[in-house]
């Protein structure tokens, strides 16, 4: 398997520096990724340096995850218009733990030469100090070199601290330290980390006449505008206490026609033959869904267990397509992560008005905002096309009681064929 080949198939190769493709192709690279540690939880817009380790690691090179103990506490000013806020040393550890245990389910670190790695940067930069840094390695790096980088022009009318400033020479020096110490000759990353990446080659160049290399992935923009890796209800995360199994699959699953033509390249691991299938059978029958649904099994049971993508669709069908019936066996943990997910299709209503009783329309138009004015839910409720825990009713001086709750904590409300909502009592 040849690594840019397999990136420029999946549309994952932004750009890379002369000599990157001919290197890589003569020999085995050590070649490495940093991942920001500011959260206790990789999100899925990490997914894609995930993966690229991955293909890296396939293609039969060695792969490093750098978690930046270090960087972290200073904070990379590409592509934002405020500066961070910092982290303790403690808060910062806990978060290395946890993404380390996420990076083991995509890498491989027990397979000899080629074992994947993870690295902190703060194992190497304890030890120095500032006087000792700005002149082995200030020195080589101009300041007009660092003011021509967009990650720096793009915050200077508003003012840039000198610490995120520092950024560059600090993840230059990371480069540096792993190109001296470890035989490291790449460093890959997103699209806006190029300006950071080459600063490394760059002081490699300058301060010991050597040799190494640069690649970038590009970002990922969803087809409507709005940023890859997030959903109604915020960031989604590879951590199941911050991101439920159910919510992750419904991710993947709700994603756009235009969008899954994208992820399906990105995240899956199916060969070209396979993807190129599934996408023209995709295509005979859109409304099956089957490359959503592919890869949001993939990727469920790889971020989480079989068991939890099993779970999921036991849910998605009971909640979407299921009986009265069925909705009752639901417990009250699988209502908890279909509303943790429904973002502004969830609300909570009052458990003490719920026990003297609510009318539907009071309910649905004043306590929450299903509809706009109880004149329109009337007017919907007596045309007969709403439910109430998938039971049809058309009465609009229907009163709801605690009686109503499933698993004694929600009600599932349904206007139309596609527009669920779920309340929660509290």
């Amino acid at each position: 398997m040849n690594f840019i080949d397999e990136l420029k198939w999946r549309g994952m190769l932004h750009d890379a520096m002369p000599g990157t493709e001919e290197i890589l192709s003569k020999e085995k690279v050590t070649g490495y990724i940093g991942f920001d540690p500011t959260a206790d939880s990789l999100g899925v817009g990490n997914l894609v340096q995930i993966m690229t380790l991955l293909h890296f690691q396939r293609a039969g090179h060695k792969p490093i995850a750098l978690v930046g103990g270090a960087t972290g506490m200073v904070g990379d000013p590409s592509g934002k218009s405020l500066e961070r806020n910092l982290i303790d040393e403690e808060t910062l550890n806990r978060n290395l733990n946890s993404q380390r245990k996420q990076l083991e389910k995509f890498l491989d670190f027990d397979c000899g030469e080629n074992s994947a790695e993870i690295v902190n940067n703060y194992d190497w930069f304890k030890g120095i100090g500032f006087l000792e840094f700005i002149r082995d390695v200030g020195k080589h790096i101009t300041v007009n070199y660092m003011l021509a980088k967009d990650s720096v022009k793009n915050r200077l009318e508003n003012g840039m601290s000198f610490m995120e400033f520092s950024y560059q020479l600090i993840q230059g020096y990371d480069f540096f330290y792993l190109w001296e110490k470890r035989g490291v000759k790449l460093q890959m990353g997103g699209s806006d980390q190029w300006g950071n990446i080459v600063t490394g080659t760059e002081l490699i160049r300058r301060k010991a006449n050597g040799e190494a290399y640069a690649l970038t992935t590009p970002l990922i923009k969803k087809a409507d505008g709005t940023k890859f890796g997030k959903s109604e209800s915020g960031n989604v995360w590879l951590d199941r206490h911050k991101t439920s199994p159910y919510s992750f699959y419904q991710f993947w699953l709700n994603a756009s026609d235009e969008d899954i033509k994208t992820y399906i390249r990105i995240f899956s691991l199916k060969d070209q033959a396979a993807i190129e299938a599934l996408e023209a059978e995709h295509l005979q029958a859109p409304h099956l869904r089957l490359m959503q649904k592919e890869l949001a099994k993939e990727i469920t049971i790889r971020v989480h267990s079989e068991e939890d993508y099993k779970k999921a669709v036991e849910i998605t069908e009971v909640f979407f397509n299921g009986t009265a019936a069925d909705l009752q066996k639901l417990s009250a943990d699988d209502l908890g992560d279909v509303f943790s997910g429904l973002g502004k299709n969830a609300f909570t209503v009052s458990m003490e008005k719920l026990k003297v009783g609510l009318g539907i329309l009071d309910l649905l138009a004043a306590e929450t905002t299903v509809f706009a004015s109880k004149g329109e839910a009337r007017k919907m409720i007596s045309a007969n096309g709403t439910s109430l825990n998938k039971e049809k009713f058309s009465n609009p001086a229907q009163i709801v009681n605690a009686s109503h709750l499933l698993s004694g904590k929600f009600i599932l409300f349904q206007k139309g064929k596609k527009n669920f909502y779920l309340l929660k009592a509290e």
